[in-house]
């Protein structure tokens, strides 16, 4: 007897018809060959459904095999009368039978079964001939009931199979489509290791997204990626109640709190204000006090003073109620000893009898306690303390030490500076313009040769210089106009010196200016600013005193320029792509706040060791969110993986086409004297307009990092969002208005100045804030800004370009169907079209109308569809998942180059230069078809909303108005007359530019 057998892998299905009623299908699928039948499992409500099931046929005469043909039908299971509905069938013929080692995952069209039959779709199926006597044969076909009740069951898969099927390489070339997606019943009847090499079948990182290809839901959100980096909603308990679907379910004992977006903490506060009288035991009378105040294991300690019995400390220390582990709070005075710290004298708590604060209760007033030895004797000396009990709400939470952050030990390595929670607010920057217009009466060394001058501008390391003269002189003349980014208060100066090139990288001094920026005339517009003579001085000291040292002399060589301070426009100090801010400099120009942003740190989950201490990995962790002005960083938590902060923050919010910024770091201070940087654990985005007012979001978010070696999920990160509107009129009123301000559109930058002058303000915020306590050191800021999203890589340019694949494959799924149309695939379809069409010919003035009301349909089904979610990073957009090793090198590559060849670095660089501006348009083009698809996508309810309505305004309007006076009135309006005309863009452009893209999901 022959052991000869057909094999064949049952894979999935792609994009079939929904049966049931319900726009859903029950899919399952039958096999006929040789007189044998076999049946899959029934995958319920699910359009692309995956099955992953094996099959063996017995092959009774192997030399009639040529003959016969496999035949796999799939039909919807109808479980009202347990009856099957037909939705298509592949027929394969002896051709398509080969070998194991030659066999190949294809996906075939499924075919109709008559001429009245309606179908659609894909199935995919790996058929092979396999003599393998291990191998035995399948069950024959169950009943149909019994399929029902067994559906969780599956066909087992022998291990060579199944090892021989997970090698998906080879596959992947030959594949017609990318496999469907992986439905949430799949994830939860089978194992992960079941489902894991499915999504990474065909082509799909090559081809646009599948939700593309209908023409429904043409909008849908991205492509999916492994379950473990998506974003998790949770229900939490927080100080508002616990959340519940974004709603907030309040207890009836539950008192109401200000901070509600967080877990609610009790903390022991001890405030340690002062001492006076303490006695010495020196014999010289000299005393060094500092107080220690412990209960249990954890203690802390001020800082100590030397030869001073009156010290004053005024510091807080706060123990978190978990860490309590005794009923007996001991502050204790000691005087600072080379060997042994001596007793001073205590003061004991018993902490049932600590009073408790609940803000806004004014803070409670320190007393003057007497100390007592430990015989428990009344010494000489008092110390003034505050004792008392709240929650991290208290005023004195920010500047407390934290037992929870510090964990129970005796000496702590590192400054309390370094760990505490911090407000930083950014500096205000400006745009410096200086106009070089001439120069008159230059003197030079060598009074035979015409100086060949040029103007060098320099504002700390910011450094310019004027474009050549055409005509050498005297009294040269340029007329160029330079920008530079200054921040308030002005520590810098302008310094403008004339140079001479007497040569080939030989340049000398004619004369220096030095204005100070504070004397600079500030302007909010584009009026004009006089212009003014200034003296040149040989000398830097010269230059400094200015006008008094040149009326000493009657002639010298001066300078004419037109210096102003620029506020009319938004100094750009991050990436265009996520603005957290979009005011003008000048605060005369700010318009009220429509909103209030909330946000709960509330913590993290299974981050990864990014140090070793004491034998084992560990981290010391803190957060920090960027919003407009305004900074914020969490105290640090020592030695935890799993850290909790449930530390609450507010911005006012000004704009909705905006996104908060929160980014996780470990500090590196910390036990560390070598200066350290701080590790990067990942960031996330989140734009202010795919909010929903009122709504709270509690979700836990992956931090995604990309390595070297690719990416890696270092942990999650546990937030609370909330953003409130205090004014809907102008919320909505803001979708009408210009992104940016107008000097933006009355005075255009160009893109090379916008890059480099956002390089110098990063550069200026980053020292600013580095020099806070604790400093928010360069290396975080840099990341927060994305201050290296210009710079050249592969990965984005291929992620950027595949963006704009799926944008246009919306336009190519109505070619693809409009062809259907013309071939008459669908006989009903192609009726109602050309029926349509003779309609729409016949009477023109509906066409206009049918479309508006066709968009506004959309509209409405695509809400049911609406995203729940915030975006968040995701690696199958950012192609972090497909990137290899020498695209991951050349991305970490130092700019400029490393490499050793001259010759190799310049092209090299070139390169990068180039195709980084190419990367960035191919984004902007991108992003605005992906705004283009957010119109009806309600990833911003408001602007879909406000969409909506005008589609139906507009098809309300188009049916009563007819369509010459239409047609008329906006040929007009095109040509109008440009006194009629605003140099600031048109409400339509305004409302699509606010409109939210992809971009907030990039790595």
């Amino acid at each position: 007897m022959s052991n000869l057998k057909l094999g064949v892998e049952v894979v999935g299905a792609h994009d079939l018809m929904p049966k049931d009623g319900q726009g859903s299908s029950n899919a399952f699928v039958e096999l006929h060959f040789d007189h044998q039948r076999f049946r899959t499992t029934i995958k319920e409500k699910d359009l692309n459904p995956v099955w992953n099931e094996s099959f063996y046929f017995n092959i009774s005469d192997p030399t009639n095999l040529h003959n016969l043909t496999l035949e796999a039908f799939v039909y919807c299971h109808n479980k009202s009368n347990n009856s099957k509905s037909f939705l298509g069938k592949v027929c394969l013929t002896s051709t398509s039978f080969v070998p194991y080692a030659d066999a190949l995952v294809l996906h075939y069209p499924l075919e109709k079964r008559n001429f009245l039959s309606r179908v659609k779709g894909e199935l995919g199926l790996k058929v092979f001939v396999t003599d393998d006597p291990s191998i035995k044969s399948s069950n024959p076909l169950p009943a149909l009931d019994s399929s029902v009740k067994t559906e969780p069951k599956q066909q087992k898969i022998p291990n060579f199979v199944s090892n021989l099927f997970s090698n998906e390489k080879s596959e992947s070339r030959h594949t017609f489509r990318h496999l469907p997606k992986e439905s949430h019943t799949e994830k939860k009847s089978f194992p992960r290791d079941a489902v894991q090499p499915m999504p990474n079948y065909g082509f799909y990182e090559m081809k646009s997204e599948p939700q593309a290809s209908k023409v429904v839901k043409m909008f849908s959100g991205a492509p999916p990626q492994p379950v473990d980096y998506a974003i998790r909603e949770t229900s939490p308990h927080l100080g508002g109640g616990q959340i519940i679907g974004g709603r907030v379910i309040r207890s009836e004992n539950r008192p109401t709190s200000t901070y509600d977006l967080v877990e609610k903490m009790q903390y022991l506060f001890v405030r340690v204000v002062k001492a006076r009288d303490l006695p010495s035991k020196d014999v010289t009378g000299s005393l060094d006090p500092y107080v220690e105040v412990k209960i249990g294991n954890y203690r802390g300690k001020t800082k100590h003073f030397e030869k001073k019995s009156n010290p004053e400390w005024n510091e807080v220390f706060a123990f978190a109620n978990e860490n309590l582990q005794s009923s007996v709070l001991e502050v204790v005075v000691k005087d600072k000893d080379v060997l042994v710290d001596d007793l001073v004298g205590t003061v004991k708590f018993d902490l049932h009898e600590v009073p408790t604060r609940v803000p806004p209760d004014s803070p409670l007033a320190p007393e003057w306690y007497r100390l007592v030895d430990k015989d428990g004797d009344k010494k000489k000396g008092e110390l003034m303390l505050a004792v008392w009990k709240g929650t991290q709400a208290d005023e004195a939470f920010p500047e407390a030490w934290h037992s929870d952050a510090i964990g129970p030990t005796e000496s702590v390595p590192m400054a309390i500076a370094n760990i505490r929670s911090k407000v930083y607010h950014s500096p205000r920057l400006w745009y410096v313009r200086v106009i070089v217009i001439e120069a008159q009466d230059l003197v030079v060394s060598d009074k035979s040769r015409i100086p060949d001058s040029y103007v060098k501008i320099q504002i700390g390391n910011q450094i310019q210089r004027t474009k050549p003269i055409q005509a050498r002189g005297m009294n040269p003349m340029w007329n160029d106009d330079l920008l530079f980014v200054a921040a308030e208060p002005f520590e810098e100066h302008l310094v403008i010196t004339v140079e001479d090139q007497i040569g080939p990288n030989k340049d000398e001094t004619v004369g220096k200016v030095v204005i100070p920026l504070h004397t600079v005339e500030k302007r909010a517009d584009d009026r004009i600013i006089r212009d003014k003579w200034f003296p040149l001085e040989k000398s830097m000291s010269a230059a400094m005193e200015g006008e008094q040292h040149s009326k000493k002399d009657k002639f010298s060589s001066r300078i004419r320029l037109r210096v102003c301070l620029d506020g009319g426009y938004h100094v750009l100090d991050e990436s265009t792509h996520y603005s957290s801010d979009l005011r003008p400099t000048a605060k005369q120009l700010w318009k009220k706040p429509i909103g209030i942003l909330e946000l709960g740190i509330l913590n993290a989950d299974g981050l990864h060791p990014m140090k070793t201490r004491d034998g084992r990995g560990t981290s010391d962790t803190y957060c920090v969110a960027k919003y407009g002005h305004k900074w914020v960083r969490t105290r640090t938590i020592i030695n935890s993986l799993n850290p909790k902060y449930n530390e609450q923050y507010t911005w006012e919010v000004h704009d909705l086409a905006t996104v908060l910024t929160v980014g996780v770091f470990d500090n590196a201070q910390i036990g560390s004297s070598n200066g350290n940087k701080d590790m990067k654990i990942g960031k996330i985005r989140i734009r202010i307009s795919t909010l929903e007012t009122g709504r709270v979001y509690t979700h836990s978010y992956p931090l995604l990092v990309l390595h070297p070696s690719g990416v890696k999920k270092l942990g999650e990160l546990h937030l609370a969002i909330r953003f409130s509107c205090t004014s809907l009129v102008n919320m909505m009123f803001k979708y009408s208005q210009p992104l940016l301000p107008k000097m933006h559109y009355k005075r255009p930058l160009t893109v090379m100045q916008q890059e480099k002058l956002r390089h110098q303000a990063v550069n200026i915020v980053a020292t600013r804030l580095s020099r806070s306590e604790p400093p928010l050191r360069r290396e975080v800021v840099e990341y927060m800004s994305d201050a290296d999203a210009h710079l050249w890589s592969m990965r984005r340019s291929k992620a950027n370009f595949f963006r704009l694949m799926a944008v246009f494959s919306g336009l190519l799924s109505v070619g693809k169907w409009f062809g259907e149309v013309c071939s008459w695939k669908n006989l009903v379809t192609t009726v109602l079209v050309h029926a349509l069409f003779v309609m729409l010919v016949c009477f023109p003035e509906l066409i206009l109308p049918t479309v508006f009301l066709y968009m506004f349909l959309i509209g409405l089904w695509n809400y049911r569809f609406r995203p729940r979610n915030p975006p968040h990073m995701n690696t199958r957009i950012s192609h972090a998942d497909t990137v290899t090793p020498e695209e991951l090198d050349e991305e970490f590559d130092t700019f400029p180059t490393t490499r050793p060849t001259d010759l190799v670095r310049m092209r090299y660089d070139r390169l990068r230069s180039v195709a980084g501006k190419i990367q960035t348009v191919v984004g902007d083009i991108a992003a605005q078809g992906e705004r283009l698809q957010a119109l009806l996508s309600w990833r911003d309810s408001r602007a879909t909303t406000i969409f909506v309505v005008f589609c139906l305004v507009a098809a309300l309007v188009l049916y009563v108005t007819p369509f010459q006076i239409l047609a008329l009135i906006a040929g007009f309006y095109v040509m109008r007359h440009p006194r009629f005309r605003q140099r600031t863009p048109s409400m339509p452009v305004n409302f699509f530019k606010r409109l939210p893209a992809r971009t907030d999901s990039m790595l």
